[in-house]
């Protein structure tokens, strides 16, 4: 399985209930019993894919030839919260990423953003990321992983962007649920490969966290606003 893409993809971050933060995509692998290889970088665009993964993975992999039986990719959400968000661009270089994938996958998969990402929210822009990723997609033949809808308070941080521990994991589910359709059955599912416990204390002392986190970004977005 080999992964392009940004810091979702990356993985990395604090603990929940003692459950690590691994990539959503290192997840899909351990459940599909793939091999995993990512080039993801936090901070990525799409540019970055283009003229920095590609080019990392050529010069790095020790079979340039192999074949992949997936090709994961979620870019995009650097790119529509940019103030020079430039849709026809992003697109442009999506189509070259695609391409890449497509050449070297079985099977590649592309995921969409969440419509409530950042704040100050990417707004209106995030439907014309996700139509250009659905766009691309079809034209390559590729699945979509559709997360539009995604997000709540145990599954995104406060700065609605990251997902926490238990998100990765249920968009790694979700990604399942959209390859075993095409045939592609998993091996065990990785939220059984978790085991927490969790106290009153321990959920109060999160909520109050969350709250205090979700403050300060709202504080900053409003600034920024104005």
């Amino acid at each position: 399985m080999l992964a392009f893409g940004d810091s979702i993809t990356n993985g990395g971050g604090e603990l929940q209930w003692g459950v690590a933060l691994q990539s959503w995509a290192l997840w899909l692998a351990r459940g599909l019993g793939l091999p995993f290889t990512s080039y993801a970088v936090d901070g990525a665009s799409v540019a970055g894919v283009v003229q920095q993964q590609i080019p990392a993975f050529e010069r790095l992999t020790a079979h340039p030839a192999a074949r992949y039986e997936l090709g994961c990719l979620y870019i995009g959400v650097n790119d529509v919260r940019a103030l020079d968000w430039d849709a026809e661009a992003f697109e442009q270089r999506l189509r070259e990423v695609h391409g890449f994938l497509r050449d070297r996958c079985d099977r590649v998969l592309a995921v969409t953003a969440p419509l409530d990402v950042g704040r100050p929210r990417a707004g209106e822009k995030v439907h014309e990321l996700n139509a250009a990723i659905e766009r691309v997609a079809a034209d390559h033949g590729a699945l979509v992983l559709d997360l539009r809808s995604f997000g709540a308070r145990n599954l995104v941080m406060p700065d609605h962007v990251h997902p926490t521990a238990f998100g990765q994991i249920s968009i790694a589910e979700r990604a399942l649920a959209v390859l075993e359709r095409d045939g592609l059955h998993a091996a065990v599912h990785p939220s059984t490969l978790i085991v927490y416990e969790t106290a009153w204390r321990g959920r109060l002392r999160g909520d109050m966290s969350y709250a205090h986190r979700r403050a300060k970004v709202s504080w900053r977005a409003w600034r920024g606003r104005w």
